[in-house]
């Protein structure tokens, strides 16, 4: 008996095991659903994909063309804390013992022409007295300003060297997220320093930086010193002028922004050439149109606009018409859904040309036409 259930256990429980293979493969067999998951499986590769495993042809490339900038200044201060307490000085008045002194700050540059014009920061310049520009071969040199734009936040510096290694430029408009990046520049002060990354946004805006933002988001490490100096792709171009870092310590936490190249060659370009940025002008101010607000004027179907909030005096906006309380709708064309992307579509117009302006006033459309002026240039102290 106990022959014969030995010799048919093994057939049973290996058809048993055969039986649960087959309902788990096939259940349609045994008339239960089969379920679709509808999961996408990576392609077999032949060979895998490898990228560079060093980028120092790259830095070869590029760092040669980034410059080390000391900017002094010369401060007029009280010669002690006390005499800025307002109780203090309302009995003593303002006549009271101050001392000179120099104030010193660190940067970057990138030289952008063998005729000696480098891009940087205004910040990093804005009111210096002299700036010394210390290049990698060793060289140095005194700079002067040609010009700034603190409204970008980028200046224009020149200095007279021969045999300058210019950058080469990169295609910032073709740049995609997850692309690698390379960070050079002057941290702290310590002498050129190469830190590597990827591009981690583009179009950065409404950061409260600048008037005129579209920033390129990195997480290279930049840190004090490496404003002004080069973000560079993999292959030694360059794709933007590093200028902010968003910190609570003052250190890098991985959240860098570079100004795009393309931005920063026609700021540059405009600088040499006019002394300064030519921008259009409405000379209005806007707030966004809330959907509380668009109910309240009878805009239906979520259009979008802007509203005008004021306007200045003797500006093209009061002599187009334009009033307080006007929705702007579209100008030129496009839909006005936005403030800031509206205020940049007016300042790429050149001072003279015409713009049509579509309102909403009163529940009625009006289409409006205005002459656009000379934004006013912005001190950049």
């Amino acid at each position: 008996m106990h022959k014969a259930l030995r010799f048919l256990g093994w057939p049973v429980i290996a058809g048993l095991l055969l039986a649960l293979l087959v309902i788990q493969l096939f259940p349609q067999w045994v008339g239960r659903d089969q379920q679709d998951l509808e999961l996408r499986q990576a392609p077999a590769l032949g060979l895998p994909t490898l990228g560079p495993v060093s980028y120092s042809d790259a830095v070869e490339l590029a760092a040669p063309a980034v410059a080390n900038l000391y900017t002094t200044k010369v401060v007029d201060k009280p010669s002690h804390p006390l005499f800025d307490d307002p109780q203090f000085r309302r009995f003593f008045g303002d006549n009271l013992p101050r001392q000179r002194r120099m104030e010193s700050s660190l940067g970057s540059a990138v030289i952008m022409s063998p005729k000696g014009y480098l891009l940087t920061n205004n910040h990093v310049t804005a009111g210096a007295d002299q700036i010394i520009v210390a290049l990698k071969d060793g060289r140095e040199t005194l700079a002067r300003v040609i010009g700034s734009d603190p409204e970008t936040d980028l200046a224009v510096l020149k200095i007279d060297l021969t045999d300058l290694p210019a950058i080469t430029l990169g295609r910032s408009d073709n740049i995609r997220i997850g692309d690698v990046t390379l960070a050079i520049g002057n941290p702290f002060g310590v002498g050129q320093t190469v830190t590597m990354g990827i591009i981690s946004a583009t179009g950065r805006n409404q950061l409260g930086l600048n008037t005129y933002e579209d920033f390129i988001q990195t997480d290279a490490a930049i840190n004090p010193g490496n404003s002004g100096g080069a973000l560079i792709d993999a292959h030694g171009n360059l794709i933007g002028i590093n200028t902010a870092i968003f910190s609570r310590s003052g250190g890098s936490q991985g959240i860098g922004f570079a100004i795009p190249t393309k931005l920063a060659q026609e700021v540059m370009e405009a600088i040499i050439a006019h002394g300064q940025v030519i921008r259009g002008w409405l000379g209005l101010e806007v707030q966004p149109l809330t959907a509380e607000l668009a109910e309240s004027i009878g805009l239906q179907g979520g259009q979008s606009g802007i509203i005008v909030a004021g306007i200045y005096r003797d500006s093209p906006a009061l002599r187009a018409g334009l009033q307080p309380g006007d929705v702007i709708l579209a100008i030129d064309g496009e839909p006005a859904s936005d403030g800031r992307r509206a205020m940049n579509q007016v300042a790429r117009k050149r001072p003279g040309e015409r713009i049509r302006i579509e309102v909403m006033r009163g529940g009625e459309t009006q289409q409006l036409s205005a002459e656009v002026g000379l934004r006013p240039a912005v001190s950049s102290e």
